[in-house]
């Protein structure tokens, strides 16, 4: 009989076609995804003239989504632990397609907002269960490099709709961008029975059979035999409520600290996504059209994200981050000052690395410091409270700029969260994380890759 250790097995992995589809599939979720949340700040102008709504009602339209994606984060988030991951990812799927799609058919505010807050359950609730999957099947010395690979398709959907939303708005109006958001739910029966569920949801479950075939494909080394034993030492002592276990075994400290961590980098992101056309604007640059502005900022995302993930693959990924976001609070603050066009478009770039891109990277760290029996909670939490960043910031900001404060003010307030972050994530103990927290598996384990 063999003892094999399902977390050490993924680990040592090679990369392999198992992981480029896990890869695959978690992209394009996350594209789609990107897609669903980028599309009503690029046809909101169009939806004002539309429905004759005011900026301020405009913008809570746009917040309801903000609204459901910090209830989706933790309830859906939470869920996959108890219902299966593959499950809970197609659920998410189908609510971000099906009712963004909706939304476009919508012929008043009211139930516009009430189709972009059950969007953005499965919009909030997806991103967790996707960081989680990449990080459970990702060899353990290029985990950071896949995740973040994998959540840069945020960044290209938002590019995606950028591209796409003024070419189909002209020519069939705005409901046709949230239309075409619809087709990803075509790709729930491909999740449903291409996607690898949960290791430990297949343990639990006693769903052998199907994990000798997983674990087959992701380490062919592995030679699978009739009375294997399967155990994931990182989750021996994870036993009862998950929500609660992100407060036990000295974790409570470290994930109060990545709460804030994340409250603070979506507030400087949304901050960045909803003032920074308009505070430049006022300024008197003429940069052309938001559309530029949104093409840098998360082109400049997509670098961060994959260059964040390269380091934190080579470097501890702690300290990566906290660099990260000094670079945030310098380019951020910044901003604020006279520069030329070409350092401009230099600087939001870099604000989109440092923002959006370390929002990224901090995934990937959360999802490497919890035990993968709660990771989905713990990363779904995480999200799920930061949200409340990103609802604040745009009420915050727009509340600076009504003062009429200097250029330079407004931005250095969107540049104090990331100091704040940066000593949220110094004070992070590694000393209580995923592997730290590994127990000893029987020392007679036996070699996985020896036939019994």
């Amino acid at each position: 009989m063999q003892n094999i250790d399902v977390h050490k097995l993924s680990d040592g992995a090679s990369f392999n076609r198992f992981h480029a589809g896990v890869l695959a599939w978690c992209a394009s979720i996350i594209i789609c995804d990107g897609y669903d949340l980028a599309v009503a700040g690029i046809a909101l102008p169009s939806i004002m003239k539309s429905m004759g709504v005011t900026a301020q009602n405009a913008g809570f339209m746009v917040s309801s989504a903000l609204f459901g994606m910090m209830f989706g984060a933790i309830f859906l988030g939470t869920v996959a632990d108890r219902i299966g991951r593959r499950r809970a990812i197609a659920i998410c799927l189908g609510l971000f397609s099906v009712f963004t799609a909706a939304a476009g058919l919508a012929q008043d505010p009211y139930v516009f907002s009430a189709m972009r807050f059950l969007a953005g359950l499965g919009i909030g609730g997806v991103m967790p269960n996707v960081v989680a999957q990449m990080t459970e099947y990702s060899p353990k010395k290029i985990r950071s490099t896949m995740v973040t690979l994998m959540f840069s398709g945020y960044a290209i959907g938002g590019m995606l709709a950028a591209l796409l939303g003024k070419g189909l708005i002209e020519a069939y109006g705005w409901s046709s961008v949230f239309l075409a958001a619809g087709v990803p739910v075509v790709l729930i029966p491909f999740v449903l029975r291409s996607m690898p569920e949960s290791m430990p949801f297949l343990i639990k479950e006693n769903r052998l059979d199907e994990l000798k075939k997983i674990l087959s494909r992701m380490e062919p080394r592995y030679r699978a035999s009739a009375d294997d034993r399967f155990v994931n030492a990182a989750d021996a002592r994870v036993e009862g409520a998950p929500i609660g276990k992100l407060f036990q075994d000295g974790r409570g400290f470290s994930t109060a600290m990545f709460w804030i961590a994340f409250f603070m980098c979506l507030f400087m992101v949304y901050a960045l996504s909803s003032w920074l056309t308009k505070l430049m604007a006022g300024a008197g640059y003429s940069l052309g059209s938001a559309l530029t502005f949104v093409l840098v900022l998360n082109f400049g995302a997509v670098i961060g994200a994959i260059g964040g993930g390269w380091l934190a693959d080579r470097f501890p990924i702690k300290y990566v981050l906290i660099g990260m976001y000094a670079l945030a609070g310098v380019s951020i603050t910044l901003l604020g000052y006279k520069v030329s066009t070409e350092l401009l478009f230099l600087l939001v770039g870099l604000a989109g690395a440092s923002t959006i891109g370390t929002q990224i990277v901090t995934y990937a760290y959360a999802g490497q410091f919890y035990p993968t029996a709660i990771r989905s909670t713990g990363i779904g939490w995480a999200s799920g409270v930061g949200r409340s960043g990103a609802i604040l910031a745009p009420i915050a900001i727009g509340t600076l700029v009504g003062m009429a404060l200097p250029l330079e003010q407004n931005f250095m307030a969107i540049a104090i969260p990331a100091l704040i972050a940066m000593i949220a994530v110094a004070l992070i103990s590694h000393s209580r994380s995923a592997s730290a927290g590994e127990v000893p598996v029987d020392s007679r384990m036996a070699d996985p890759f020896k036939t019994a």
